[in-house]
């Protein structure tokens, strides 16, 4: 069977994929956003995975009219899952995808859902909702797969095709397709799921088991520090033995790891049951950056010093990468930022034109522009792990602080410079 492939969603899981599927495949990329969809036909990717040249050189079809994808004969949703500000998931892009699908889809047809779901989300809700629109019976008339998307921003040697990929369908037929489509892409190999709602589960309980991890060592560097005893020291004791998991604590955002486990509470509480464990797991998370920015204050009150210059090296939610999406450095600049505090925002990742949230693109800078009196180190760019010593004697002041989160700085001392890390 010849396939032709549209991609719904163009943003960081949908463009890599329709671009590593136009390889082998007829395929069309889609998105609703008109801007994001120019810019990709002027070969420019915002989110700076596929490259220029790269961009244009491939092979597909990039549009915002939905004309374009009704002749097609799968469709791969690749939409957001966000939250809601309740922390209660919002449907919309995955509900508004699925009823464009609906208009166009036809006998035989597959759709393939990749967005991050809680587990029976596409049989209870989606499966239904296309049938209702399509007037189509689900393995009779169409088929549904699901392969939850694994890619890690940031991270060359974790690409699309590096990883193995989880899929499972509605019947043994749609299963077939997705291993045929898949396997043309995917180095790593392939792993079936015995059901939709297992492949579902599984995409959740990795990001459930990394928020916890980290949120556990999150917790014990609290309390680490009221015991005057340095995190990253007790980490290098703990590690000799062969079974300790290394993690080191911060600041925990991004699309999956600090919106994931939201999703399965959610359904949790749908059944009846208050899970603990995940609940507390992220709310240690969620009130790290308040952590970071009271111990700041601290500092200063103890100095008498209301006002300070506060330079952040790092605005994105992790290393190496332009993903600004749940960066939990945005609630430390609106802490500051309700305080009147003066801030300057440094990001070789970031471009400022691209950046509206509070207006922080105003604040976004290529150099500090004053001498700081705190510099929190908020994300660990390996640019920022190459600057030298004099970098930071140049841009503080005498009896400043340095807030180094990720502990990059690890040994370095510095003369008239206090240094804090978690």
């Amino acid at each position: 069977m010849k396939y032709k492939i549209s991609v719904i969603g163009l943003g960081y899981v949908g463009l890599p994929l329709a671009y590593e599927l136009s390889k082998y495949f007829d395929v069309v990329g889609f998105d609703i956003d008109k801007t994001r969809v120019e810019q990709l036909l002027n070969n420019i990717d915002k989110n700076t995975q596929i490259s220029k040249l790269n961009l244009k050189k491939s092979n597909f079809t990039i549009t915002s009219n939905s004309k374009l994808i009704k002749d097609s004969n799968v469709y791969v949703v690749t939409v957001p899952t966000p939250i809601k500000k309740n922390k209660t998931p919002d449907l919309s892009p995955l509900i508004k995808s699925s009823k464009l699908i609906s208009k166009c889809v036809n006998k035989k047809d597959t759709i393939i859902y990749e967005s991050t779901m809680y587990p029976g989300l596409t049989d209870e809700i989606l499966i239904p909702l296309i049938e209702k629109i399509s007037k189509l019976k689900i393995n009779k008339d169409f088929y549904v797969g699901y392969s939850p998307e694994r890619i890690s921003p940031g991270e060359p040697l974790k690409s699309l095709t590096n990883i193995k990929k989880v899929i499972s369908g509605s019947s043994p037929r749609s299963i077939q397709i997705l291993k045929n489509i898949y396997k043309k892409i995917i180095k790593a190999g392939i792993y079936i799921a015995p059901n939709i709602k297992t492949a579902e589960a599984s995409k959740i309980l990795e990001n459930m088991q990394r928020d916890l991890n980290i949120s556990l060592i999150n917790e014990a560097s609290i309390i680490f520090d009221k015991l005057n005893i340095n995190t990253y020291e007790v980490i290098s004791a703990a590690q000799t033995k062969w079974n300790f998991i290394k993690l080191t604590p911060g600041l925990v955002g991004g699309h999956c790891i600090s919106v994931d486990p939201y999703y399965m509470k959610f359904k949790a509480e749908k059944l009846g049951y208050k899970p603990a464990v995940i609940s507390s797991g992220r709310k240690i998370n969620e009130n790290m950056a308040l952590y970071i920015a009271k111990k700041i204050m601290i500092f200063f009150r103890d100095k008498k010093q209301s006002k300070f210059q506060l330079g952040i090296m790092g605005l994105t939610f992790k290393e190496n990468c332009s993903d600004t999406r749940n960066s939990q450095v945005f609630k430390i600049i609106d802490f500051f930022k309700n305080k009147n505090i003066d801030v300057e925002i440094l990001d070789p990742w970031v471009n400022k034109q691209l950046i509206k949230n509070n207006n922080i693109k105003q604040r976004i800078v290529e150099k500090f522009t004053k001498k700081l009196d705190c510099l929190l180190i908020a994300v660990a760019h390996k640019k920022f792990t190459k600057l030298r010593k004099n970098f930071y004697v140049h841009n503080m002041k005498k009896n400043s602080l340095i807030f180094d989160v990720k502990n990059i700085l690890k040994n370095n001392s510095f003369k008239n410079i206090e240094k804090l890390t978690l």
